[in-house]
């Protein structure tokens, strides 16, 4: 294969150590010629960066491991590693005996990569290939499968529906029979679970914003990466499978508040309407809490209600980042 341009994959841990492993091992077998893989430790507590050291960075490896003393985020986790793209391993490492410089030169791209994921061994190589068709690309991402339903759609890029200030998952739950076709579109964001970026866009546009912690952030980048000219596209052919389970995301407390919380800095930071604004707090979230509230079947309810109270204020306090804070 012809010389193509290098690329970071980001590789964020926390306490994730069997996913990561898993995540590693596939993508040992990427057909790409140009890449390294940079794993971020958020200060796990499991063993998970001995393990990886242990198993990946030895001579030869593609791997190089980058340990945080705690849990930073999606965000601000996924940042050190793209800095290290950017900056091609200076001054963004906080351990420099684990970190090595693996491509000859800065990349050219950063790919961020959820650990609970595996990859077709052509993945890459698409990605690069559509985005190296058209310099205005500034994103792409890939059809994202559930694991466990290896033809069932989790994600083929997003939609933002600026009326109502929601965004939404296109193809969720679909089984992929051809239906969308194999031609490369432009979506309204790529979600952070698996994204190509161009570093152009990046030093164009910044980093992710780390007020978010985790959860709407890719989609806040997308809309910052469109404003500023660049294109956020959908690569069909590229293939990855997400070891995700909504239900259970659905039902943890955590996650609400970052979903209720996040939203509104969504909305506050990409300049969102009235309407919008309206629809979210008197159409969704009020009326989610007096049913929560009042209807004896959302009892159980108890600890999301109260956690979304919470986001609420903490947004109108500006109050963002991780909850609860260090």
């Amino acid at each position: 294969m012809a010389a193509m341009p290098g690329v970071t994959i980001v590789v964020l841990n926390w306490n994730g150590l069997t996913d990561t492993l898993a995540c590693l091992e596939s993508l040992s077998h990427l057909d790409y010629p140009s890449y390294e893989v940079v794993v971020v430790d958020n200060g796990s507590s499991d063993g998970s960066a001995a393990q990886i050291r242990s198993r990946f960075l030895r001579e030869g490896s593609l791997v190089t491991l980058i340990e945080n003393d705690e849990n930073m985020g999606f965000t601000g986790g996924n940042n050190i590693g793209l800095r290290r793209a950017l900056e091609g391993g200076r001054g963004a490492l906080s351990d420099e005996s684990t970190a090595r410089r693996l491509l000859d030169e800065p990349a050219a791209y950063a790919l961020l990569l959820n650990n609970d994921t595996e990859v077709a061994p052509d993945f890459l190589r698409l990605l690069v290939e559509a985005a190296e068709a058209d310099p205005s690309v500034g994103v792409a991402g890939p059809t994202i499968y559930y694991y466990d339903r290896p033809r069932v759609i989790w994600s083929i890029g997003g939609e933002i529906d600026q009326r109502r200030g929601r965004t939404r998952m296109s193809g969720l739950d679909m089984r992929d029979d051809g239906q969308f076709g194999q031609e490369v579109q432009d979506v309204d964001f790529v979600t952070g679970c698996a994204m190509l970026v161009r570093r152009e866009a990046m030093e164009n546009v910044g980093l992710l914003d780390e007020r978010f912690f985790a959860y709407y952030e890719e989609a806040e980048w997308c809309v910052r990466m469109r404003q500023a000219g660049w294109r956020v596209v959908h690569v069909p052919r590229a293939h990855v499978w997400h070891k995700i389970s909504p239900s259970a995301r659905a039902d943890s407390p955590l996650v609400h508040y970052y979903m209720t919380r996040n939203r509104l800095l969504f909305l506050r930071v990409t300049g969102a309407g009235g309407r919008a604004w309206l629809h979210t707090l008197l159409g969704e979230y009020l009326r989610t809490l007096v049913s929560w509230s009042v209807r004896p079947k959302w009892r159980g309810k108890r600890l999301q209600r109260k956690m979304m109270v919470r986001a609420i204020g903490d947004a109108l306090r500006g109050d963002w980042g991780r909850f609860p804070a260090p």
